[in-house]
């Protein structure tokens, strides 16, 4: 049996809370619970280093992965996809889904997207993508000529090196709002349910919106109001050509808000912003981390506090949340809080602060983590053994090894285990020498895992 991050002696609380439906103010959906599947990228995609036509375009494989997410009745209220990008040339890694303003409503790439939320939604949860523009953060091997809002250059990280970027003009901020624009109505014609504007980690908007990476004297760079004109003009966009019903939301980063990027006044600032009426965004996801400070492994420098809340950013949601509205009753736009809960009673607890919450590579290690959860069959998820839990990017490598394994049928390998862990990085170690090898960028995504493996049963 796995090992599983223990619930405190005397912490029983009812998981009821987590059960309650969360309804949207601006489009009026329900959530049928306030867990959120967090996004994390697949890597899935079709691929090819030649042909851009045939990049992104979803495969069986990922529409299988998002059916076994979406296969429970109990499960997911909301689930978020991996980043589905805007531009052949500008990903921010090879097999990710793309988008472009090019991308007809009708064809094989439409079409399987369709079958990616219907898959997704079928047992009631709601099907969000997560949409992106990489800008500096684009692997140079896939961008030679990267924008950003300045001429910041980005720091080699987690393997990659990246070209240096140069200050967006006019016209390719507009083909940005283009793109996220179309992307959102392609989405909802193909059968989704929203969209959520990614605002965090390092890419693009985030990018905007932190002084550091923002140089500009233009009207997208100084004061927080233009910081933030990019993401507003985003959404605005996304209204303008999607239904009332269609769910838009964005995930915002606190690491955004340390180190000369946003202070805590402009923090509640922004978000009054983002709650107005003109922007209309349904919800809020707060996390963290980018390629220059990834913050979510549970290193030995994290905060007792920390570790006693689970939360690794529930500081920063309590300083922000807030100004979205102090009572859960006032709140247009809903709270969700993504990083480090692994508990049940410490999800409960969130719920004090924000609206839902968020998990991501737990929901790698078990796809109906959220119903098991719920119906108290169990109170914990998985607790890796320390070289993974320690380590956020090689957690992540393990999280698409396990998207792997849910593709071809299987369970995921269990992370406690440390014979099962010892056969996942000798796989990655060979991984990582034909990589060095692969001078034409022909291999996307991950390895196969090759131990013993245990075929999945599908839920009734």
């Amino acid at each position: 049996m796995p090992t599983r991050y223990q619930v405190q002696e005397g912490d029983n609380i009812s998981v009821e809370p987590l059960g309650q439906p969360l309804t949207f103010h601006f489009s009026q959906r329900t959530a049928k619970n306030r867990f959120l599947k967090a996004a994390m990228a697949e890597g899935l995609a079709t691929w090819s280093p030649t042909e851009l036509e045939e990049r992104g375009i979803p495969t069986p494989e990922l529409v299988e992965l998002y059916r076994r997410w979406g296969e429970d009745a109990q499960g997911w209220g909301v689930i978020l996809t991996g980043n589905v990008a805007i531009d052949f040339e500008h990903m921010s890694g090879a097999g990710m889904t793309v988008i472009t303003p090019e991308s007809p409503f009708s064809g094989r790439r439409f079409e399987a997207f369709q079958a990616m939320a219907a898959a997704g939604k079928a047992n009631g949860s709601l099907m969000v993508a997560q949409v992106v523009h990489p800008g500096r953060q684009a692997p140079e091997t896939l961008t030679k000529e990267p924008f950003s809002a300045s001429a910041v250059p980005l720091a080699p990280k987690m393997g990659h090196t990246f070209a240096m970027p140069h200050a967006a003009s006019l016209a390719e901020i507009q083909r940005v709002i283009t793109g996220y624009g179309h992307a959102a109505e392609y989405l909802e014609r193909a059968g989704f349910d929203g969209i959520e504007l990614h605002g965090a980690h390092g890419y693009l908007i985030a990018q905007f919106l932190a002084r550091r990476t923002n140089q500009r004297t233009d009207a997208y760079g100084g004061s927080l109001e233009n910081r933030m004109r990019l993401l507003l003009e985003i959404a605005q966009e996304v209204r303008r050509r999607t239904s009332p019903a269609f769910i838009v939301g964005a995930k915002i980063n606190s690491v955004e808000f340390q180190d000369g990027g946003i202070t805590p006044d402009e923090a509640r600032d922004m978000c009054a912003l983002l709650r107005a009426e003109d922007v209309a965004l349904d919800f809020v996801e707060l996390s963290g981390g980018t390629y220059e400070k990834i913050g979510q492994s549970w290193a030995d420098d994290v905060k007792e506090s920390t570790r006693r809340r689970e939360a690794f950013f529930f500081e920063f949601a309590q300083t922000v949340v807030p100004a979205f509205g102090v009572e859960p009753a006032d709140r247009t736009t809903k709270v969700y809080l993504t990083g480090g809960l692994r508990t049940a009673p410490a999800m409960v607890r969130a719920l004090d602060v924000v609206d839902g919450v968020g998990l991501g590579k737990p929901a790698a290690a078990e796809p109906g983590l959220a119903a098991a959860l719920l119906d108290g069959s169990l109170s914990g998820a998985i607790r890796p053994v320390d070289q993974i839990a320690h380590d956020d990017g090689l957690s992540l490598i393990a999280a698409c090894v396990q998207f792997r394994q849910i593709t071809q049928g299987y369970e995921p390998f269990d992370l406690s285990d440390p014979t099962a862990t010892a056969t996942f990085l000798s796989d990655i170690g060979a991984l990582f020498q034909r990589r060095a090898k692969d001078t034409d960028q022909k291999e996307s995504g991950v390895c196969n895992f090759s131990g013993p493996q245990t075929k999945h049963i599908s839920a009734a």
